[in-house]
């Protein structure tokens, strides 16, 4: 049985006595949007905009913002958490599995949740935890070790355990969950451990699996004829990012990850579906609507985990429903949510492995990018033009932005034969040696897919950003600069060296009249207001 701590504040009881008792029922979270002053989901709002409409804090007075307060981990893995913030508290997860309320007064905890995780759960990628999900009066953390818990929001104190999969077989979970009307959603991830890979929902009351959607189709299974052989069963596309939800369609949408093995083709020939794609699921029924795959046949690690995000727009002249995402291969995407068509696609990032995308989104490949025993040079690198962390957007400026990666990777093919719980990426990476990388955040037009601006960046960010409707985007470097731009021209405004590279999304929240800025750098969560 494994062993589960809380640890309580000596005044949790007196605080939580104060506070509002209504809880984060599904229409508040419906209405988040009217809720500035919250941030009640991993986006801040179900349709992935990660924007605040708090404007205390704009062009005029950024210059002044100052650390309000701070809250340090004991952890040396990364600190990749979205806090939630609800009725006075902070909800944060902290790696690899655990969680805290914490007072928003003093950064202080109210309690703390500490899981301990067996010694042989193996992740390819770091022992992380990107967030939490909260219901009514539920808070919901995925852990390392492939469980979903539910969590007295007040108390901290555990309600329910599931088991999500078989961390022996090289699942693990480092997503923060979506929570919808009666569900909690979740994804996973080992991809690079040869599993095969899903989209689960749970009963939000009892842990119960309402339904499981597979990413890799299994025999009769729509898709199912795009996997070589028996190559389906070590398929990978895993769910190890944070989808988006459009209430009105009643769909989430949810990237996947890429097939396995990485780097050898030629033992999965054919397309992978569902792998590199973006797949719209009933939220009752868990049945696929309509799915995009954006680098079919994958051989240099792309997954298209990347948040989506919802706009209502218009393009060529007529309204539309658009899903707009910058995927990891270094192309912009423009999609009609509600049936999956293309739209549009440009490059956002420097790419050499494709000349285009043709008229129905597929990649115009060039000859002789595939990885190969003596090594081939490709853009974007394995970590992509972006990556997991978010990207905004504003409806203030109608603009999408993004933290590029311009960095390039020697991939290498190698054969390799398969064990449970082994690495299995049959082949390897390497850096380019006297190729110094780089990184911009851009300003993207998501129905278009036009630049309008950039900003420069010594290397390439690990960080996602938050645009605000003070006119501004804030963000963090791998350098430990934590900034503000102007939303409109990209000029930056504030940084604040942090000692440590930021390596989160940023956040805002209002709490007693003042509006707040919060996000992490190294092992420390830092919360920002204007003196």
């Amino acid at each position: 049985m494994k062993q589960v701590w809380i640890l309580c504040a000596c005044a949790a009881s007196v605080w939580c006595q104060a506070l509002d008792q209504r809880g984060v029922p599904y229409q508040r979270i419906l209405g988040a949007v009217s809720e500035p002053g919250s941030w009640l989901t991993y986006s801040g709002d179900y349709l992935g905009h990660r924007y605040s409409a708090l404007n205390q804090i704009d062009r005029t007075n950024v210059s002044r913002l100052k650390l309000a307060w701070m809250y340090q981990t004991n952890d040396l893995n990364q600190f990749e958490t979205t806090p939630l913030v609800v009725d006075g508290v902070m909800y944060i997860s902290e790696p690899p599995s655990h969680a805290a309320a914490l007072d928003l007064r003093t950064g202080r905890p109210i309690w703390m949740f500490r899981r301990t995780i067996p010694s042989d759960v193996k992740a390819c990628c770091g022992q992380v935890n990107r967030g939490l999900a909260i219901l009514d009066n539920t808070v919901y953390l995925a852990t390392l070790d492939a469980h979903l818990l539910a969590l007295d929001a007040k108390t901290g104190h555990l309600l329910w355990d599931t088991v999500v999969a078989d961390y022996k077989a090289g699942y693990s979970i480092t997503v923060a969950p979506l929570a919808l009307q009666d569900k909690v959603v979740v994804g996973m991830a080992g991809g690079e451990y040869g599993v095969r890979g899903f989209l689960d929902a749970y009963d939000a009351k009892t842990g119960k699996r309402a339904w499981r959607f597979w990413t890799v189709p299994g025999p009769g299974e729509a898709g199912h004829e795009s996997w070589l052989g028996d190559s389906w069963k070590l398929g990978a596309a895993t769910t190890w990012v944070t989808g988006v939800y459009d209430p009105a369609l009643n769909l989430i949408y949810w990237g996947t990850g890429n097939p396995g093995p990485d780097y050898d083709g030629d033992v999965r020939r054919g397309e992978d579906l569902y792998a590199d794609s973006v797949i719209a699921l009933d939220a009752a029924s868990g049945k696929l609507k309509w799915h995009f795959q954006f680098t079919p046949h994958d051989t240099h690690d792309w997954d298209s985990t990347q948040t989506p995000i919802l706009v209502d727009g218009t393009f060529r002249g007529a309204p539309r429903k658009l899903l707009a995402v910058a995927n990891r291969n270094g192309f912009l995407y423009v999609l009609d949510r509600e049936s999956g068509e293309f739209l549009t696609g440009k490059p956002f990032a420097k790419e050499t492995w494709a000349k285009g995308l043709d008229d129905r989104g597929r990649p115009v490949l060039v000859a002789g990018m595939d990885p190969t025993p003596e090594g081939s040079v490709t853009y974007p690198g394995v970590h992509g033009g972006t990556n997991w962390f978010s990207q905004s957007y504003s409806p203030a400026t109608g603009l999408m932005y993004v933290a590029m990666r311009e960095e390039g990777t020697t991939f290498y093919r190698a054969t390799a034969e398969f064990k449970t719980g082994n690495i299995y990426t049959a082949g390897g990476i390497h850096g380019l040696p006297g190729v110094e990388p780089s990184g911009a955040i851009e300003a993207l037009d998501p129905t278009t897919a036009e630049k309008k601006w950039e900003f420069p960046l010594h290397s390439p960010p690990w960080a996602g950003l938050l645009s605000t409707a003070g006119g501004l985007v804030f963000g963090g470097t791998s350098e430990g600069n934590l900034f503000a731009l102007d939303a409109v021209s990209g000029k930056p405004l504030w940084d604040f060296q942090a000692g440590a590279p930021a390596q989160g999304n940023p956040i805002s929240y209002e709490f007693n009249g003042k509006q707040y800025i919060a996000m992490t750098a190294g092992r420390a969560l830092m919360v920002f207001g204007v003196e």
